[in-house]
């Protein structure tokens, strides 16, 4: 596997501070949120931003807002059928069990039934929106899905800290891919990482796997931001998003 299956870690963290400015919607049944950029810096491109297993929630739309403010339509889809995680779960969760069979036993988080929810949101992205050339963001659990969304019209990928992600799923992504990893990732660990370049190089296309010191999985959505060596990171790590997808999408 190119990445290890999502554990403790993937709930942990801290909530920012800010005003989302975006829009709250429905896409098809599916909870979402839209942030819009302004027309005058609007960019020939958009987003699908798959976020972690927190979902929808402050940090993931203050990060939206500003792939907007650079430039890019960028819509976050709910990937949990509305039963995402709290931020810091209390030790002993059951992650496999929520994972396997959702919160309620009978809404899993499976690969059968995420998939539909993203081809929703790349539809409505493509159709509503009139988006003609699609980046996809993947945090944590999303990056399976961006991996394993190309074949529906995904032109450039980065993710952050991912986790899920076999190596076939890596190696079927035949396009530019930027990867943000934490130097701490027991989800994505050296051995890992460097199996992902081995299967990244092979694929003969653009990518980047960048490496940020002194920080754990989660850092580039949840780290503690006054925390300086955290707080760079997990803004060049969005910086190197918006820059991948300036160089590779538009």
């Amino acid at each position: 596997m190119a990445s290890n299956p999502p554990s403790d870690c993937c709930v942990k963290g801290v909530k920012h501070e800010g005003e989302p400015t975006g829009t709250l919607l429905k896409v098809g049944k599916y909870d979402a949120y839209l942030a819009t950029p302004e027309p005058s810096t609007a960019k020939d491109a958009g987003i699908l931003f798959i976020p972690d297993v927190i979902s929808i929630w402050q940090n993931s739309k203050l990060m939206a807002d500003q792939y907007a403010a650079n430039g890019y339509l960028t819509l976050i889809i709910d990937p949990f059928n509305g039963d995402a995680l709290s931020l810091n779960r209390s030790e002993g969760f059951d992650f496999m069990s929520w994972l396997t069979k959702g919160s309620t036993g009978d809404n899993p988080h499976t690969a059968e039934a995420v998939d539909p929810i993203i081809e929703t949101a790349i539809k409505y992205l493509k159709e509503e929106k009139g988006v003609k050339k699609l980046g996809g963001i993947g945090y944590c659990f999303g990056a399976k899905y961006v991996a394993r969304h190309y074949k529906n019209g995904i032109q450039a990928g980065f993710f952050a800290h991912p986790s899920f992600v076999s190596e076939e799923e890596l190696e079927g992504f035949k396009a530019p891919l930027s990867i943000a990893a934490a130097e701490t990732d027991q989800i994505f660990p050296a051995e890992n990482r460097h199996k992902s370049e081995v299967i990244l190089a092979k694929n003969g296309l653009p990518y980047q796997i960048n490496l940020y010191s002194q920080v754990v999985h989660g850092f580039a959505v949840r780290c503690d931001t006054s925390k300086k060596v955290e707080k760079f990171a997990k803004e060049q790590a969005f910086l190197q998003a918006v820059t991948w997808f300036d160089n590779w999408l538009l």
